[in-house]
């Protein structure tokens, strides 16, 4: 979901009965105020949290929302779904209407998932150059030996789109239980790693997304992310 900037003169003109003709003597007379300081350019940018005042009227007064989610499994993650259960159909939010899924898990897969109204914020957590870790637990078909870390850690051809994955961290937790560390999210990418070695994934869990956890989520309950989240 993408949110465009505008110029100042336009975002007033658009929103007020002001012309763009009149809007440098308004700027002039400092009656409109930007983010709390009095504007000072018909080229200051107006994205969609940004804070403008004309007068003592308010223009625009967007806040930021982030969620975190612990989707069960059997729940889509779509904001509309004429079948399933989405994940916002679990959040009970005056704003759920605005947000947007912040990297989708599959139907049968469970854990954290992460919803925002702020476009800017949810591409940074999903780009491979933010180097963002995302974990997860799984569960396997056959057991998993140390050669599938040294593997993951040179990372695995995908034919279909022509790129090798990025390294990725394999910690053995039981004889078919294991725990991956990966900073990107191409199609089904864990399920498709095991897959190299012929491993079918029986459960997927995402734990974490950088610095974010479960912690103290239960299954199908959610909340707003904190300011230091």
């Amino acid at each position: 979901m993408t949110y465009k900037s505008t110029r100042l003169d336009r975002f007033v003109s658009q929103n007020s009965s002001y012309k763009l003709s009149d809007i440098q003597l308004l700027l002039a007379q400092k009656r409109i105020r930007v983010d709390g300081q009095a504007a000072d350019s018909i080229q200051q940018k107006v994205s969609k949290f940004t804070h403008v005042m004309l007068d003592d009227h308010c223009l625009q007064n967007n806040q930021p929302l982030y969620i975190i989610l612990n989707k069960p499994k059997g729940v889509v993650s779509a904001t509309k779904d004429p079948e399933h259960t989405t994940v916002l159909d679990l959040i009970d939010h005056p704003l759920k209407h605005e947000l947007h899924i912040a990297g989708r898990l599959d139907f049968n897969s469970t854990g954290l998932v992460l919803l925002t109204n702020d476009g800017a914020w949810s591409r940074k957590i999903s780009l491979p150059a933010t180097k963002l870790s995302k974990t997860y637990e799984v569960t396997l078909s056959k057991a998993v030996t140390g050669e599938y870390a040294k593997v993951f850690l040179q990372g695995i051809y995908f034919a279909y789109e022509d790129i090798t994955t990025q390294p990725a961290q394999l910690e053995i937790l039981s004889p078919y239980q294991a725990r991956i560390s990966l900073v990107e999210g191409k199609y089904h990418q864990v399920k498709r790693m095991f897959g190299y070695f012929q491993n079918e994934v029986l459960s997927l869990h995402r734990i974490s997304v950088g610095d974010i956890t479960l912690d103290g989520l239960a299954v199908g309950e959610w909340r707003v992310l904190g300011g230091s989240e």
